[in-house]
């Protein structure tokens, strides 16, 4: 038996065609009618929350002054302004439309964008054990992520996964509300126990470590399962059949085109 919907989440906006955790990717992604953004959370100097899947600025798509701190943890949330996100599209994403002048977004600029509509945020708290002055201590960086989220009334619009779960310990003991999401890598991370470690209610593995026993036993113990990244058609078919509860792509526009053709969403 398939899932009834399956819900879409917009990864990292939708960088398939826009600048990776930008505004503008987020708003094209809210208006494809996504279930929820997926995106990365980095702190700065002045521990500014900015949405940034790496913890420095990528060369690869982002472009700033001559001489600038890379590490976001060692600028100023001004200084990460200088940077252009957007000028170089992103050669992984042929469809990706280079915006020059895109910004790296604050998450309270991100957060804003609530009003429109009834979409959720799944946010990765970016942090690593093994290198430690990237980030504030866990407590802290936990704090922080939760004030902006109670300061827009997200509580339960928001879900805050992470492969580092320290930050979902202390998350789970400041607020049981807000919904947790244990990311896995590895194929010997067993779903159930990586979740429980984490406190968390879902669990979200590398795509292709899915199978429809794993995922039974995750519903049998009360887990939603949230697979990262699927992009091709013959991978969405097989997390379908599989039974996960919604599916992370860099392409949610076309994957929303191909669950609602078969009526799955």
């Amino acid at each position: 038996m398939l899932a009834e919907k399956i819900e879409v989440h917009g990864h990292r906006g939708a960088r398939a065609r826009l600048p990776e955790n930008s505004l503008p990717a987020f708003e094209y992604a809210i208006g494809l009618g996504v279930d929820v953004l997926e995106l990365d959370v980095a702190v700065t100097k002045d521990d500014a929350l900015v949405v940034s899947h790496d913890p420095e600025m990528n060369p690869v798509h982002c472009v700033g002054p001559a001489g600038s701190p890379t590490l976001i943890r060692e600028m100023t949330y001004a200084e990460v302004q200088r940077w252009d996100c957007g000028a170089k599209p992103n050669p992984e994403f042929p469809q990706q439309k280079a915006l020059p002048g895109t910004r790296v977004p604050s998450l309270d600029q991100v957060f804003a964008l609530s009003k429109r509509g009834a979409f959720h945020f799944n946010v990765e708290t970016k942090i690593f054990p093994h290198r430690p002055s990237l980030t504030p201590e866990p407590e802290r960086f936990a704090s922080l992520l939760l004030a902006l989220i109670r300061q827009h009334g997200l509580e339960r619009r928001v879900i805050v996964q992470s492969f580092d779960f320290r930050t979902l310990k202390v998350m789970h003991r400041l607020a049981p509300e807000i919904r947790l999401s244990a990311l896995v890598a590895f194929a010997a991370q067993d779903f159930v126990l990586s979740a429980r470690e984490a406190g968390a209610t879902i669990i979200s593995p590398q795509f292709k470590l899915v199978t429809p026993e794993k995922v039974q036993a995750a519903h049998d113990a009360g887990l939603q399962v949230v697979p990262w990244t699927a992009n091709q058609p013959a991978d969405w078919d097989k997390l379908i059949a599989a039974r996960a509860d919604a599916i992370i792509s860099d392409d949610p526009a076309a994957l929303l085109e191909y669950l609602r053709a078969r009526k799955l969403h």
